[in-house]
Order: C-alpha cells, then structure tokens, then sequence
C-alpha cells in the first residue's frame, strides 16, 4: 500500500495534485466520478472546487500529506442542508478512510459551518458506499428508483442523512481539517 494512515488531513486540493488526481480517476470504480480523464481535466477540477459559493471540497491526505482520497458537503441550500461524498484510493478502501473523512467532515460541517442536515446517496450495488454512511452516522432514508444514469443504464439508490441532532461517532484516528 504504502500510504502513512494513522492521521488524515481534510485540505483544499492543489494544482500539484492533479497527476495523483487524474490517476485516480483511472480506477474502473472511479470513471463516472467528476469527468476527470487527464492531468487538465483535473487542474479544471481543482479550479473550480477552489473556491465554491455553496460548498467545501477537500483531499483526503495521509500522514505524508498525500491525497488519498476526497470527501465534499456541496450544493449547501438556505435550508442548511448540503450534499455530501466521498471517494477513496483503492489501494485504501477497507481501511475506514472515508469512514473516518466523513466522520470528521460531518462534524466540522454541523458545527463550523452551521449545516442542520447532510444527505448523500450511492448505488445500492455499492455495499461499501452503504457501510461508510452508516459508520459515519448517516440514517438509511429510503431508496430512489432509477436515480443515477451511467452509460445508458440506470440505478437505484440509497439515500441517507443526517441531522445536526444525530449522535456522530468520532473518528478512529486523528483526523485534521485545514482552513
């Protein structure tokens, strides 16, 4: 693996990512996952999750301040609700990263950023997606028939939240959030 994962850094993305980011994005797992296909493609990406209007995007840095993954609270409404996911290297899924993100995500975002609710959604042929959800305090809310698209074949999916008011498990190893 070779990856320093006992602390998790929560930091904005950087232009000198963008190759550790577009090789991600090779992952089979990955293709449908921000349209990053290249080293330019994922500068773009970098760009404009920057600096959103209605939302936070960070990487996922090992204890060598590498990216290893990502997790995000978007499309924040005057509701105080925002949309949150996550995605990880495969070289580290299993190993409770995103669990722990967004364990760490959530937090910071009920209580710094004042957001009442979080929701976030995965395929329901994605049982990991479901088990990082669940370790992470988000409550099951139902499923949406044939919500996603991906190369003309739709999906179902999951959808779960949670509220400011839900108890919210602590990660299991530090996890810093930069500003």
């Amino acid at each position: 693996m070779g990856y320093a994962l006992g602390e998790l850094g929560l930091r904005r993305w950087r232009t000198g990512d963008a190759l550790r980011l577009a090789s991600a994005h090779e992952d089979p797992a990955m293709v449908d996952q921000g349209g990053i296909v290249d080293r330019a493609s994922a500068v773009d990406w970098i760009g404009r999750v920057a600096d959103l209007d209605n939302g936070h995007v960070y990487a996922v840095a090992d204890a060598d301040d590498h990216p290893i993954g990502c997790v995000g609270v978007t499309n924040i409404d005057r509701h105080r609700v925002g949309w949150t996911w996550y995605w990880t290297l495969s070289d580290v899924r299993g190993h409770g990263v995103a669990r722990d993100a967004l364990r760490a995500l959530s937090g910071w975002a009920h209580q710094e950023a004042g957001l009442y609710r979080l929701e976030l959604g995965h395929r329901l042929s994605n049982p990991a997606s479901c088990a990082v959800a669940a370790g992470a305090g988000f409550l099951s809310e139902g499923i949406e028939r044939q919500r996603l698209a991906f190369d003309g074949t739709r999906y179902d999916v999951e959808r779960h939240a949670r509220l400011i008011t839900d108890p919210l498990p602590t990660p299991t190893r530090p996890v810093r959030i930069a500003g």
